[in-house]
């Protein structure tokens, strides 16, 4: 009989240690790229736990004893992350505090719904001997071993169960695993974590007492304690996986609202900015017109021999207004002003950067603001600049271009951008979009989350794909007023 449990503990032990590098492993990055790194992990986990089993002195009654078995695990796991993991970060206390109270969280619940009911197997092979359902001592020995096993491996499986589940809905719910954490976060996600350990410590000094010498369970003399105390712990639990789950969500909120705010201020950037300066490029436009004329009229009034110096200059004075012109011009003056000065900034770090918006043409009675228009091409265009410079800052020799384009079908309203880049695409996990490689994660890569926000406006979508190493963004709008 207990050659069998020895054999069901030692695969439970194996299975806390596959839980274990697969836990680290979902958060943490390798310090060793080789392949069996995870099961040294593993195999190392079941050698230092089963090490301390064995050197733990008896005496669970002794709150000397568990506060000194937690200790060691605690550091036992903190040992592996720091070894096989780069692990000098906030969450990796996370991590070790989370999987602890798991683990604990798992066999007490087990032990005391399996347990309880276990204990009762006496009785009943009393009953079935004095029935005389079992009849030999050979039949009443095989009955105890058949129950004992049966009790251990139910016992076994159910904590092998909610330890399994536990940690994958953690790693499920937890998204953002490459977030920066700060400390009054990591306090937030741990306190959960941290309480159900310490539940389950207290747990283990108070649950045995000693009646007359012998050991017995504190549940035996108060029952309710059967019902009470696996509810406790698997609240616990569950506040620990939806303090993860609520967490995740801060921070989409936190970062939604960020995108909010950008939003906002690019619109009223565009707001304060668009009168203005549809007044200074009319004024500009009737000015360049108003003296090509006049210089015309002078280039005929100098014809002649003597004239030729001033015919120069005229002609010089001339190229010069043609350079004034404006290099895009879709029937917006907004949008002109933008790309025109979007163009300007991205030739300072990309000078080769072509840039072809000839069939962008927008219709003459527009529905959409033009602010909202600017926002959608502002971010879209910001974007594709960004991916021009980082392409040629890895190849200077590669072809790096901007093209952008609209369509429209009956309301619909299409706009394209397609941009070069280096064919490096990382998903984000917040709506799969491509992930911002800056360092102010928090404040960067919300882009095409205006984008689809401001789209969304007018009913209208945003989507986005790969062709090779273009990367192409379609956004689809309806022309009628959107909602403020």
């Amino acid at each position: 009989m207990f050659e069998a449990a020895d054999v069901l503990y030692a695969a439970l032990m194996v299975l806390q240690g596959y839980c274990l590098q697969y836990f680290f492993g979902s958060f943490l990055e390798t310090r060793m790229k080789i392949r069996w790194n995870g099961l040294y992990v593993a195999g190392l986990y079941v050698a230092m736990r089963t090490a301390v089993v064995w050197c733990s002195p008896p005496g669970y009654e002794d709150y000397r004893v568990a506060v000194g078995t937690l200790a060691l695990s605690l550091c036992i796991l903190s040992a592996l992350a720091v070894c096989f993991y780069k692990a000098f970060c906030p969450i990796t206390v996370f991590l070790v505090v989370s999987f602890q109270a798991v683990m604990n969280i798992s066999s007490y619940v087990a032990v005391i719904l399996v347990g309880k009911p276990g204990n009762k197997l006496p009785d009943v092979w009393n009953w079935c001997v004095r029935q005389g359902i079992i009849t030999s001592e050979k039949s009443l020995a095989l009955a105890v071993w058949t129950g004992t096993v049966v009790v251990f491996v139910l016992q076994y499986l159910m904590i092998a169960l909610l330890l399994y589940f536990s940690l994958k809905k953690i790693v499920q719910n937890f998204q953002e695993k490459n977030y920066g954490i700060n400390r009054t976060e990591l306090l937030f996600i741990l306190t959960p974590s941290a309480v159900g350990m310490m539940i389950c410590m207290l747990l283990r000094i108070i649950m045995i007492t000693v009646e007359d010498g012998i050991p017995k369970m504190l549940y035996e003399r108060y029952p309710i304690l059967v019902v009470v105390i696996p509810a406790i712990l698997l609240l616990s639990l569950l506040s620990i996986l939806y303090g993860v789950k609520l967490f995740q969500d801060m921070i989409y909120w936190n970062r939604e609202k960020s995108g909010r705010i950008v939003l906002e201020n690019q619109i009223s950037s565009l707001q304060e900015h668009m009168e203005e300066m549809e007044r200074i490029y009319s004024g500009i436009r009737g000015m360049k017109h108003d003296m090509k004329n006049t210089l015309a009229v002078i280039q005929r009034l100098s014809k002649g021999e003597g004239n030729r110096e001033l015919q120069e200059y005229l002609s010089e004075l001339n190229k010069g207004l043609e350079k004034l012109e404006t290099r895009f011009r879709t029937g917006n003056t907004v949008v002109d002003t933008l790309l025109n000065m979007k163009y300007h900034e991205a030739v300072r770090d990309v000078p080769d950067l072509k840039v072809d918006a000839d069939q962008l043409l927008l219709p003459q009675e527009i529905g959409i603001h033009s602010y909202d228009i600017g926002v959608i091409l502002g971010n879209a265009v910001d974007n594709a600049i960004e991916a021009c410079r980082k392409l040629k800052a890895k190849e200077p020799a590669a072809d790096a271009f901007i093209r952008i384009s609209s369509l429209q079908k009956g309301k619909l309203l299409i706009l394209k951008v397609e941009n070069s880049f280096d064919g490096r695409l990382v998903r984000g996990r917040q709506e799969g979009f491509p992930a911002t490689d800056k360092a102010d994660g928090e404040n960067h890569g919300i882009g095409l989350v205006n984008i689809k926000s401001t789209a969304e406006k007018y009913q209208g979508t945003m989507d986005f794909k790969v062709k090779g190493r273009v990367f192409i963004l379609s956004v689809m709008m309806k022309n009628e007023k959107g909602e403020k």
